[in-house]
């Protein structure tokens, strides 16, 4: 059994759920929630999943940070320290900070929707931690590149456009939802196929593995440092962004 953190309409618990997984629903705001009244008893969850408000982290931002993206991290973590589940998964966008929490091993991924079915190019940040040093590894499809824009919380297309590009089901609704509400419930969601992809991987997580540098989740063998030479210069990109960042 597993507890999901900030649901909202579950589109990662959807993936959990069709792998097998039972997901218990913590509080969201989106149905009147608060996390920060909640608590959870020790012991009685395998694992946590969820993805924490990330307005404050995404690089759409136009006006100054709230300040409520960092709590909410420091509220995931409080949650994950209560639970002491065996292993805890954050998604969210990739300016989020790191998520270190003691006691678990701590890993990051890099995902597009695209690599997991969806049309759309859409990348996610997944931090990952374990109390028993298992890592996730990530199967993706080659070759795969988006044909539509990212979809967004505040989206102009059809409730059956971006819900379709989202992976959900043909003619998904929320009736008592306004357009802008259902729209940025949607926009805000993992896309399913990701979903599949990380449950699956969860299911399968291993210990003792050497993962590639760049943080892509696929496993490397020997001396290999990267997985092949797209994910080698990956991780260049990303040494030269943060050394611009100082």
């Amino acid at each position: 059994m597993i507890l999901s953190l900030f649901p909202g309409i579950g589109l990662l618990d959807r993936g959990f759920e069709d792998t097998g997984f039972c997901v218990v629903r913590g509080p969201d705001l989106i149905f009147g929630g608060d996390i920060r009244r909640f608590n959870v008893p020790t012991g009685k969850f395998d694992g946590i999943i969820g993805g924490p408000p990330c307005q404050d982290f995404s690089k759409a931002r136009r006006s100054e940070k709230t300040g409520n993206g960092a709590d909410m991290l420091d509220e995931f973590k409080r949650v994950v320290i209560e639970a002491q589940p065996i292993w805890w998964l954050a998604e969210n966008v990739p300016g989020v900070p790191d998520i270190k929490i003691a006691g678990y091993s701590w890993q990051r991924l890099d995902l597009q929707a695209c690599e997991f079915g969806s049309k759309q190019r859409r990348l996610r940040h997944v931090q990952f931690g374990s109390n028993d040093g298992t890592l996730l590894t990530i199967n993706r499809m080659a070759g795969i590149k988006a044909t539509q824009p990212t979809v967004l919380a505040n989206d102009s297309r059809s409730i059956s456009e971006i819900a379709d590009l989202q992976g959900l089901p043909a003619g998904f609704n929320i009736p008592s939802f306004t357009r802008g509400a259902l729209t940025r419930a949607i926009g805000n969601g993992v896309p399913y196929g990701m979903a599949i992809a990380l449950a699956t991987a969860v299911i399968s997580r291993q210990a003792g593995v050497t993962l590639c540098a760049c943080s892509c989740g696929r496993r490397v063998t020997g001396k290999q440092q990267y997985s092949d030479g797209a994910c080698r210069k990956r991780a260049f990109d990303r040494r030269v962004t943060d050394l611009a960042l100082f």
